[in-house]
């Protein structure tokens, strides 16, 4: 079979993939991408996309039947269908996977189904529905993503021991759900299911819910969710299920050692990620890896020279922007090297600057240092703070939950990290995030006239807090 041959190959369509292959694309490489499903990857397909479609109708479900009995009125749940609330998940996911498909096009960057592996630094095997294709490139970025993780005792079926991909599927909801796992995902999908009336049970090994987001924060959405009727069971460990008639009872052992059984119908396992590098062909080449993870250096090259890597299988945080951005940077550099185009400016994507944004209610966002890092680094820094109580727009619109924090230099007045939690919260972190990376001090956001009422303020006037001149605390 004759060798086609390319200046950049791509091994996988997700958030890092079909930008990095345009990028290269816009920069005069020939390109092609490798993808075994659809394109778009997790992230559109079985991920961020139809997670966030689900979230917006559980909002829109659970305030709009609030709003009516307060008012008086009654909420008839009869003929509720879960079906038209997924369906809508699943429309959106595919207008983006085809809009992801027509950029590729109109880039002129072929797009290849099957599986790919590597034979050497510059040839790519590809077993797809055609049979075997050899490809010959130039250089090669490996973003092939993530899946979910299992653990003992809880193997998954997707039909009572479900994964984050289970349940996006899933047509019709259970009675009962148990969350294993109170990070981002968790509790996204626990705030959803109990907006559409499912009982929801949250189990978390660690002492907190949202362990990677900051204690305040974490605190917040905590004490919203158990007012909700939401029951959190935190440093404790789920010890294994069994089936008991058609329900299923897990083992949890709490943080003093005692054990006790929740009934449930469905299991969700959300303990995190796995990242895709097996059957790339990667131990052959003597790529250097920990844990499964490919290590890489300046413009995410790996060690194999000529190999980038990008976006969930390396160690950045597992995040779409993020994959994102470091498949633009690979592209630049590549173009760099085989056409002469201009070096990019970043050799790697800048830790600091990542948001991670979580998109229950309320949501929680933050960047940069966190108040318990500085702590255990011993950076000199000073905290402010301003709670969305006393912010206008936050009181009007019935969303008086959550905090700004900011974490400064208590002598420049630099901003090292932010933290929210409440209403629009993972909008509002990139303005600070913005003054941040721009080397803007406390001052800078002090001093910028913010539209009234806008929840934006709370950023305003945590800053004058930080400077000792808050008005409305």
């Amino acid at each position: 079979m004759e060798e086609m041959q390319y200046d950049l190959v791509v091994i996988g369509a997700g958030p890092g993939g079909y930008v990095a292959a345009i990028r290269a694309s816009q920069l005069g490489l020939s390109t092609a991408v490798v993808e075994k499903d659809q394109p778009g990857g997790v992230c559109l397909n079985i991920g961020c996309i139809p997670s966030k479609s689900l979230i917006h109708q559980a909002r829109l479900f659970s305030e709009g039947r609030a709003l009516i009995e307060k008012a008086g009125g009654k909420v008839s749940l009869e003929g509720f269908d879960y079906r038209a609330i997924w369906r809508a998940s699943r429309l959106a996911a595919d207008r983006l996977s085809k809009g992801v498909s027509f950029l590729l096009k109109k880039n002129n960057i072929e797009l290849i189904k099957g599986t790919a592996r590597l034979e050497g630094a510059n040839s790519v095997t590809v077993d797809g529905p055609e049979g075997e294709r050899h490809l010959r490139a130039r250089a090669v970025i490996l973003a092939t993503g993530s899946r979910p993780r299992s653990i003992p005792g809880f193997d998954i079926d997707e039909e009572r021991i479900l994964s984050s991909t289970g349940l996006l599927m899933r047509e019709s909801l259970p009675s009962r759900l148990l969350v294993l796992g109170a990070g981002a995902i968790g509790m996204e999908f626990a705030y959803v299911m109990h907006a559409f009336g499912v009982s929801v049970t949250v189990v978390e090994l660690m002492p907190r819910v949202l362990p990677l987001e900051d204690e305040e924060s974490a605190r917040i959405v905590e004490k919203r969710f158990r007012s909700r009727g939401i029951e959190i069971h935190t440093g404790a460990r789920a010890g294994g299920v069994e089936t008991a008639g058609d329900q299923l009872v897990v083992h949890v052992q709490d943080s003093q050692g005692s054990t006790f059984d929740i009934e449930t119908d469905a299991v969700l396992v959300a303990i995190g990620r796995a990242p895709n590098t097996e059957g790339l062909g990667l131990e052959a080449l003597g790529m250097r890896m920990e844990k499964g993870y490919i290590i890489t250096g300046d413009y995410h090259e790996t060690s194999c020279a000529g190999i980038y890597a990008i976006g969930d299988i390396t160690t950045y945080p597992q995040l779409a922007h993020a994959a994102s951005r470091a498949g633009e940077i690979a592209a630049e550099r590549i173009a760099h090297l085989l056409r002469g185009s201009p070096n990019p400016c970043e050799k790697v994507l800048d830790r600091r600057f990542i948001p991670s944004a979580v998109y229950c209610d309320p949501e929680v966002a933050s960047f940069g240092l966190s108040e318990a890092r500085a702590r255990e680094e011993g950076i000199h820094h000073a905290v402010a703070r301003f709670p969305y109580r006393a912010n206008g727009r936050a009181v009007a619109a019935e969303a008086p939950e959550g905090q700004a924090k900011i974490v400064f230099d208590p002598e420049s007045h630099a901003i090292l990290g932010a933290s929210l939690v409440g209403e629009g919260a993972a909008d509002l972190i990139h303005e600070m995030l913005l003054a941040s990376q721009a080397e803007l001090r406390l001052e800078d956001v002090a001093g910028l006239v913010h539209a009234h009422p806008t929840v934006s303020e709370v950023l305003m006037e945590a800053a004058k807090a930080g400077l000792g001149c808050a008005v409305h605390i």
